[in-house]
């Protein structure tokens, strides 16, 4: 099917959505549940295979409405078992989606966005620039594909693939409620965890509305160097960074944020930026990642080295900052961390720079 954009894609609406639309056709709310359960929960986009939508919604449906998907145009094993989907979009930009097992397990790693506006010095994402965020449909699509394909909902889905999620707000957390419906994907909200790099306004709108878990790509312990390596510290310095993260999980004593942290040889790997760190979140209740680098085309970085990333956790816990080395997944397949790349038409280079003002990513004209 090719994508109208004239008419309303089903992918795009949660629950009370698909209600309202079917009353607004002359039909009962609970048909609106059922057709969104049968897209979701049973991954059926055809019409005449909705047993319980009457006969004349379906017809009304094919009259004004689509159901449309990213396309999985390549999909790339690797022998640790991760999976990274190459997915089409209706315009013809491409995103990433990696699948990544472990045990019992599932982890789906979400895309947000056509590339990315932040410039973390570290990621191959940021090196391609931005294009455009994704709508709801096309971020909820990347996890109906993943349940079509593992035969069943993942465990666990991270917005941690291309794009900054708190630039993309209103999608990226409609998408999230969807992920969380008992009618659809049923994962708790444990279980769905959105990473941001810092747009502080943003995280203090999302504890309004949703109740995710929250990462946030710190990797340094001090503004100097966070404004070397993640440029919007530059705008969110610590100062504020911290204390929003602190009210984020202010309400519950059983959550942490999870800070990850790239380990880069020489840059930030050290036992005194260890020392930073830990007066850095004293008083957060934290979990960190600690991710050795993930090298790509281009890049001058270095990985730490097993024994220097060893010696900064144990400071760490020492401290009794729970931290943890995360395992490279899928890096022969360029499908670990900070690795992901689609096709991406650059419009930050080609229009200036984005700004990103009271949390709204802004493309100057």
């Amino acid at each position: 099917m090719i994508a109208n954009e004239t008419r309303t894609n089903l992918l795009d609406l949660d629950l009370a959505d698909c209600e309202a639309l079917v009353v607004d056709l002359g039909f009962k709310a609970f048909h609106g549940r059922n057709l969104f359960k049968w897209i979701h929960k049973h991954g059926v986009t055809d019409y005449d295979a909705m047993t319980d939508v009457p006969k004349r919604l379906r017809e009304a449906l094919r009259g004004t409405v689509d159901i449309y998907l990213p396309r999985i145009i390549a999909d790339h094993p690797s022998e640790d078992g991760t999976t990274k989907w190459v997915m089409e979009l209706a315009d013809g930009q491409r995103i990433e989606t990696v699948f990544i097992p472990e045990g019992k397990r599932s982890t789906i790693c979400v895309s947000s966005q056509v590339g990315c506006a932040l410039e973390c010095a570290f990621c191959a994402t940021a090196r391609q620039g931005f294009n455009r965020n994704l709508s709801v449909a096309e971020i909820v699509g990347q996890v109906w594909h993943a349940a079509r394909q593992l035969g069943t909902a993942p465990t666990n889905v991270v917005m941690m693939g291309m794009g900054e999620p708190l630039a993309n707000f209103e999608a990226a957390v409609k998408a999230m409620d969807i992920m969380q419906d008992d009618l659809a994907y049923m994962l708790a909200k444990q279980r769905v965890t959105l990473s941001t790099s810092g747009i502080v306004p943003n995280i203090y709108r999302l504890r309004e509305v949703s109740d995710v878990s929250l990462a946030v790509s710190l990797h340094a312990p001090n503004d100097e160097l966070r404004d070397q390596l993640v440029p919007i510290n530059r705008k969110y310095p610590l100062s504020e960074l911290i204390p929003a993260c602190k009210a984020y999980i202010a309400n519950d004593k059983r959550r942490k944020v999870t800070w990850e942290y790239v380990m880069l040889d020489g840059v930030n790997d050290s036992i005194a930026h260890a020392k930073q760190l830990i007066r850095l979140l004293e008083g957060v209740p934290s979990k960190l990642n600690l991710i050795p680098f993930n090298p790509f085309a281009g890049n001058d970085f270095g990985t730490s080295t097993p024994e220097r990333i060893e010696a900064f956790r144990v400071r760490l816990t020492r401290a009794g900052i729970f931290a943890m080395t995360r395992k490279t997944r899928g890096d022969e397949i360029s499908a670990a961390c900070g690795q992901l790349v689609g096709r991406v038409e650059d419009r930050t280079r080609r229009l200036g720079r984005i700004r990103v003002e009271d949390g709204r990513m802004e493309i100057p004209r």
